[in-house]
This record gives structure tokens, sequence and C-alpha cells, in this order.
């Protein structure tokens, strides 16, 4: 590849991550310095020349030190073979776990499990706050259309979940260069802000910040509440890395999406120095009137994509989740052939949808929202710091005095946040905490209960070593009829109940026997290569092999696909999959009254099970080919 195509693929990214990964944090300008000073908060911040340059400089710091220090510079060097994000994290402590036994590791990734139910609080109120906050612009352009925010709002938020089925492979291509026009209109009326009042320029100075919160820590702790609003979406940095890169990610933010924060926010700050009452809507006010409308429409566009981009994240997540253990198989579908990433889960996005509009018509207002989605992207920025560091801690990446110092610091600076969000618990920080705590103990439920089911599973299925010496010893008891049989199973020290049903009820048995196993790795990914190990049970002569077939978390297991990869002559003769029959063995789940859970979790895990997505397509089973045999088991 010639220098000038690679400098072009490098462009091609870079625009790609811009149209994805900042939508969420490029469109907090919108709310942030209205919301720190608005007059109905229950704790108001009083609009003085010392307070602006105080709480622009706050922003400014906060920006630099929980976006540029904690994920640019740091969270984005720990990856798990290229995969970022809050479950690559929670992975990485599994393995530790799995291979040293340390105890930490897996108290952190419980916790790690509540900063991705976090994620989920998150993916709900993002779209709410943001399509509102935009549309909130018309006021500015016709006062006497203030009540037609909400309904706006409600319509675009429905058209936005009922296109995501078809996917943003082609819609996608234009995300870029229109947050590219965002973040370059954005910069530029800053910087006419700040041409009219230089003097706020002094606020990039930290001891502004450092002032305003020793000075006035009273008026200061309350304000980090909103503060942290121009830090929202800072996840996603962390989270989108396997589909971007680490540097197309940091080049687009350093060269384009901070530099356009830090003037739009000093801009702001320049407008309510003139004027106190610009603080009623500093971003779209910034704007000469005949641009205002424009920018609503340009606001607009930049919301629904920053929108779009949380709940591809929510899907990515839910996905993520169900392959680790922690939700029940989710019907998937990929909407694009390019990219792995781009995933559609309908249960996922009707429950956002549902949710979503429910926040608007509850709410009604960006303003009444920001405490709620403070709260969401506090506690998982805290908690991705956390993790952060025990796994940078485990990996001896500096001295362990240094990770330290640097784990104290920039967590004392989270804790702050946290803190003045819990001032808020009444106005709406409760919220995302409800989401959490119950997509927490839904995902703690399934993983409990999962742990059940399998040990009773085990407890019917037997031995598969005992069984297939019986099958061997006893051939005459059982026919042999043609044909390739494939039966999945958990793994290879349990026979398969759909097969010991045939072979005890039926007393058949195929030519051609394969029990496969799937293993979902702690890994995104696994190469071709690696997929499958064939193993023949002790018996070179049966016809029946077992195959383990490996994917990563990132992944939809495709049986078929996997199947295609045995080679011949390590199979006992000849398949024929293009005809073979596969095997599920269904398990109906019923409440009993041994004591393994609380009752009211068994009712939660049995009603969760319904979600389960149909075994057949999840593993891309040819449905008139696969056979269903089922049983039940109490918990």
């Amino acid at each position: 590849m010639s220098a000038t195509s690679h400098d072009s693929a490098r462009l091609a990214i870079v625009i790609g991550a811009l149209g994805v990964v900042f939508g969420d944090i490029g469109t907090s300008p919108i709310y942030t310095l209205q919301t720190v000073f608005n007059p109905e908060d229950p704790h108001p911040v009083p609009v003085s020349a010392d307070n602006v340059y105080g709480v622009v400089s706050l922003i400014f710091w906060s920006v630099m030190i929980i976006v540029t220090v904690t994920y640019v510079l740091l969270a984005l060097r720990v990856d798990n073979d290229g995969e970022g994000g809050i479950l690559a994290l929670i992975a990485l402590l599994r393995r530790s776990a799995a291979q040293q036994g340390r105890k930490a590791a897996v108290i952190l990734a419980g916790l790690g499990i509540f900063g991705a139910s976090l994620f989920f609080g998150d993916s709900m109120i993002t779209p709410a706050i943001s399509v509102l906050s935009a549309v909130e612009g018309v006021k500015t352009v016709e006062p006497s259309l203030g009540e037609a925010v909400v309904p706006i709002t409600a319509v675009i938020i429905v058209v936005l979940f009922l296109v995501q089925r078809r996917g943003t492979a082609a819609v996608g291509r234009v995300f870029g260069p229109v947050m590219i026009v965002w973040f370059t209109v954005i910069g530029g009326f800053g910087v006419a802000g700040v041409v009219e009042n230089p003097a706020i320029l002094k606020a990039l100075s930290p001891t502004y910040a450092m002032g305003f919160l020793a000075g006035h820590f009273h008026i200061a702790f309350f304000a980090l509440a909103a503060i942290v609003l121009a830090v929202t979406g800072a996840e996603a940095l962390y989270a989108d890395m396997g589909h971007f890169g680490r540097k197309a990610i940091t080049r687009g933010w350093l060269f384009l999406v901070l530099p356009a924060l830090t003037l739009s926010y000093l801009g702001q700050g320049a407008l309510v120095l003139e004027d106190p009452a610009n603080i009623s809507s500093p971003f779209f006010l910034l704007v000469p009137e005949w641009g205002r409308l424009p920018l609503v429409l340009l606001a607009t566009a930049a919301t629904v994509i920053a929108s779009q981009a949380v709940i591809t994240g929510a899907y990515s997540v839910a996905s993520q989740a169900a392959q680790l253990g922690y939700l029940p198989r989710l019907r998937i579908a990929h909407t694009s052939e390019s990219s792995v990433g781009q995933i559609y889960v309908p249960w996922i996005n009707w429950l956002l949808m549902v949710t979503v509009l429910t926040l608007v018509f509850a709410f009604r207002s960006s303003a009444a929202l920001a405490y709620a989605y403070g709260m969401a992207a506090t506690g998982t920025i805290t908690i991705t710091t956390l993790l952060f560091f025990y796994v940078a801690g485990t990996r001896r990446a500096a001295p362990l005095w240094l990770i330290g110092a640097g784990a104290a610091v920039l967590l004392a600076v989270d804790l702050l946040f946290v803190g003045a969000n819990l001032t808020k618990l009444a106005h709406g920080a409760w919220l995302p905490l409800l989401i959490a705590l119950t997509a927490f103990t839904l995902m703690t439920t399934w993983q409990a209960g999962r742990r059940i089911v399998t040990a009773e599973r085990n407890r019917r299925e037997g031995s598969l070593k005992e069984f297939i010496a019986d099958l061997h010893e006893n051939r005459s008891k059982t026919q042999t009829v043609p044909g390739t049989a494939v039966f999945l199973n958990r793994g290879k020290l349990t026979a398969p109940l759909a097969m010991r049903a045939n072979v005890e009820h039926n007393h058949v048995r195929h030519e051609h026997v394969i029990i496969m196993s799937l293993e979902t790795q702690t890994i995104p990914r696994v190469a071709p290569e690696n997929r499958i190990t064939i193993d023949d049970l002790g018996y070179a002569d049966d016809g029946i092999v077992h195959v383990i077939a490996r994917f990563g978390y990132m992944e939809t297991p495709d049986v078929p696909a996997a199947l295609r990869l045995l080679e011949p002559g390590t199979t006992e003769g000849d398949l024929q999959l293009d005809q073979a029959s596969y095997f599920l063995s269904k398990i109906e789940l019923r409440i009993g009254r041994t004591p393994t859970m609380a009752t009211w979790r068994k009712r939660l895990f049995v009603a969760t099970s319904y979600i389960t997505a149909d075994a057949a397509e999840y593993f891309s089973l040819p449905r008139d080919r696969t056979v269903i045999m089922g049983s039940h088991i109490e918990v």
C-alpha cells in the first residue's frame, strides 16, 4: 500500500470515529453550562463573573482530567485483544481470577457488572436528554413553539428506533462528515464569543477551578453534579476502541473534538459574562439570530447521531453480557457485511424505545433529566477507573507506587463527582441507580440460576466417557442408521440429553455422530485456525467424535460454518454436512422447593428465560434439519 493510500485509510478511520465515538460527548455543550446556572436547581449557582470563570475552568479541567488523562492517555492503552470498554476489563479480571485465584478480581468483576448495568441506564437517558436539548433550541427561534418540543422529540425518537433494524452501515458514512461540520461550527461560534470578550481565556488557568472549589466549596460541590455533563460519553471512547483503534480515537479527540468543545464552552462563558440573562440558552444564543434555526437542525442531527452511538453500544454490551453468561441468549441480527460490530438486538431495541419515550414524557425537559444523566456517567467512569488501575497493577505496567498515586488522584476526582451527584438523588439521580440495580439483579440472578441448572443437567446427563464406552460395548442393542447427526452439548464431560434419549428410548444412533460443544473465550474474536478441536473420545472406529468450537465474546456462533472447517480424515468417515441433522436439548424451567435461591429470584430467573432466543436461529442451524427434544428442570 502506498503512503498516500495508507494516509487516506487512516483519515477515513478517524472520520468514522468522529461519527460514532464522539457523538455523545460532542453534544454536551448544548446543555452543560445552562444546567450549571439553572435558577430552578435545588442548589443554584449564582450568576457572577467569579462563578462564570470558576465554572468554565472546572468544565475545562474536568474534561482534561477525566477524558484526556483517564481515558485517552491511560485506559485506551489497556485492551483485551484490541477491544476496550468495561466488559473487556471484566473479561481480563475473570481471566486473572481463573489463572491466579484472586478474590479481589472476582469482587471487582462484580463491580464491573454494576458499571455495565449503569451503561444501560446511560443508553436510556442519552437519547432522551440529547434530542430534547436540541429540539429545545426552537424556543430561541420562536418562543411559542415551546409546547411542541416534547411531541417533536417523541416523533424523532420513534423514527430513530424504527430504523435500527436497517442497520447503520449506509447511514454511518455520513455520520463522520456531519460531526466534522458540527465541531467546526460550534468551535467557530465559540471563537466569535471569545473575540467579543477575550478575558474568558483566563478560565483556562487551573487556578480559577481550584479557587472556585476552595473558596466557594458550598456552591462548587453542588455545581459538580451539572459540570459532569461535560464528560458524559467518555466511556464511548473506550468502548468503541475495537472498531476504530486507539490512534484514530486519540487523534480525533486531540486535534478536533477537544479544541472545538473548549472553544464552545469559552464562547458561552464570554456570552454570559456580557449579559447574565443569556444563561437561559447560551449555546444557541451564542449564534446570530439568522443562524439559530440551521443550528437547531444541525444540533438535532448531531444528537440523533449521539443517540445512535449509545444505542449501538447498548446492543454491544447486551451481546457481550450474553456471551459471558450474564444474560440469556438474545436474538442478534448483523446489519453489515463489512463491520462485525454493527448488530441489531430487537429485544433491547424495543425496551430502549419504550423507556426513552417514558423518560421524555415524564421529565419533559433536558434540565429535569440532567441529574439522572450525571449519576449514570459518574458511576461508570469511577468503576472503569478502578478496574483499569487494578488491571494495570496486575500487569506491572508501571511501578506500583506510581500506579497507586495515579489511582488515588483520579479516583479522588471521580468520587468527588459521585458525591455531588448523590446530593441530587431526590431530583432524578435515583433513576440510573434504579435502572442499574434492576439490570445488575437480573444479570447476577441469571448467572446464579444458570449455575444451578448446569449442575442439575450434569447430574442427569451423566458421564460422556461412560456413555460412549457403554455404547461401544453394546452395539447390538442399538440400530445404526445412515447419515450424520450433530448433537449440541455444553462440554465434553457429560452426554447430550438428546443423544441419550435417542439411544435409550429409540434404540438408534447415526452412522456419523458429532457431539459439538461451543466455548466463549474471554477474547473478542477467535482466529479460524484456533476455532476447532477434535477428539475421538477413545475410539477411532465408532464414527463418534467430539468437536469444540471456540468463539470470541464479540462473535455470534455459527455452527454450520464452524463444521465446514473440519478437515477430511479427522472425523472417522466422510460427513454429509449439507444433509446433517442437528439435535438440540431444550430445557423447561420450573420453580421447585429446593432452597437454591430466594423464591423471588427463582421467579425472575424463570421469567428471564422466556426472552431467550431460539437456539436454532442463534446457532445459525438449518431449521428444516433441526430436531428439538425437551426436558424440564426445577430451580
